[in-house]
């Protein structure tokens, strides 16, 4: 909106030439997101408080965690509200990527809105029936899927790329949809499951913004992606205003989630959030590039898995506890260390992940 507005006046007032520039822009969606979430973070907290909107604690978790109940939930409404906002004053609202973002991380939203208000409501940390919330997500996923996958404009639709590799592309053909719905399902529940400490989860995702922001920018670069050897894909660099976007509000959200917590983002942040970085990769053909910049997502996921399997199977649990970040505070780790020891993780993943750009 704002960026039409004041580009339209480059004819007139030559300095408004600068909101051409994406990296310009971004830079604003940052700093846009930010002073949204810390100015109206207050205000929500105490409203979320006075609805009753807090969280239920699980007694079977760690000890610690118990005193956590009470805590105000549902903080995810202010990060879908600032990013929204951010992306539509600054970006391109001509470019589809854009407003397909902003659909990706609003419906997943939504998904995890309805699922914390019955669990605020019904003080039932089960929430939203499993099967209920796992199909609209894929019926959601399977709307973006669709869409990308009948663009006639986009030449490498079904294509997968490979890192490390400079030209070696996999046609997926009519099994590009269900692996869309793959990457993008398991993105938003991955980012679901990782949210479980005070900041873990949006600390992960603004590390994970900044990986992706910079090889969306590439991606939509001529220059850089020639130089690069990395898929030239014309408008998709407008998605770094979006990413700029969901840094400033993970920054801002951080500052009220950090330990210990004001408020948590619950469902409707973490499945928002995970939503759209699982878009972001479909778009930019940089799926499994996604595995690597969500790493630790992907390691709380398979904890799980392996935590679940081995216990139908054998009776015997792998980890003291699942996701593997409970495990490690029922060894005994303090909480903050274990948060501040998985970002560490997760920005060398985020560096070798902006490695495969070179390595070719």
């Amino acid at each position: 909106m704002l960026y039409k507005l004041f580009y339209s006046l480059h004819e007139t007032y030559s300095f408004f030439n600068v909101f051409r520039y994406i990296t310009f822009r971004t830079v604003l969606a940052v700093i846009t997101a930010l002073v949204i979430t810390f100015v109206m973070a207050p205000w929500v907290i105490n409203k979320l408080r006075r609805l009753s909107l807090t969280q239920y604690v699980r007694d079977d978790g760690p000890r610690t965690h118990l005193n956590k109940t009470g805590t105000p939930t549902m903080g995810g409404i202010l990060i879908i509200l600032s990013v929204t906002i951010s992306a539509l004053l600054w970006g391109d609202l001509n470019n589809r990527y854009i407003l397909i973002m902003i659909l990706a991380i609003s419906g997943f939203g939504l998904i995890g809105f309805t699922d914390d208000y019955i669990k605020a409501i019904k003080k039932n940390s089960k929430g939203l029936g499993g099967w209920y919330k796992f199909s609209a997500q894929i019926v959601l996923a399977l709307m973006i899927g669709f869409i990308f996958y009948h663009d006639p404009n986009d030449y490498y639709t079904a294509k997968l790329s490979i890192p490390f590799f400079k030209k070696w592309l996999i046609d997926l053909g009519w099994f590009y949809i269900p692996f869309s719905i793959l990457v993008i399902v398991g993105s938003s529940n991955a980012v679901n499951l990782t949210d479980g400490i005070d900041g873990l989860a949006i600390g992960l995702v603004g590390i994970a913004c900044l990986a992706n922001g910079a090889l969306v920018y590439i991606s939509g670069h001529a220059v850089f992606s020639k130089y690069l050897h990395v898929l030239y894909l014309p408008g998709t660099g407008e998605l770094t205003v979006f990413c700029g976007a969901m840094f400033g509000s993970a920054l801002g959200f951080l500052w009220f989630n950090s330990y210990p917590a004001e408020v948590f983002m619950g469902d409707v942040g973490s499945l928002g959030l995970g939503g759209a970085l699982g878009t972001l990769a479909v778009i930019t053909k940089q799926e499994i590039v996604l595995a690597v910049v969500g790493g630790i997502f992907v390691i709380e996921t398979f904890s799980v898995i392996i935590q679940v399997a081995s216990f139908k199977l054998t009776g015997k649990r792998v980890f003291k506890m699942a996701p593997i970040h409970h495990h490690f505070e029922e060894k005994g780790w303090p909480e903050p260390k274990v948060i501040v020891r998985f970002w560490i993780v997760g920005i060398i993943l985020a560096l070798l992940s902006l490695a495969t750009l070179k390595i070719r």
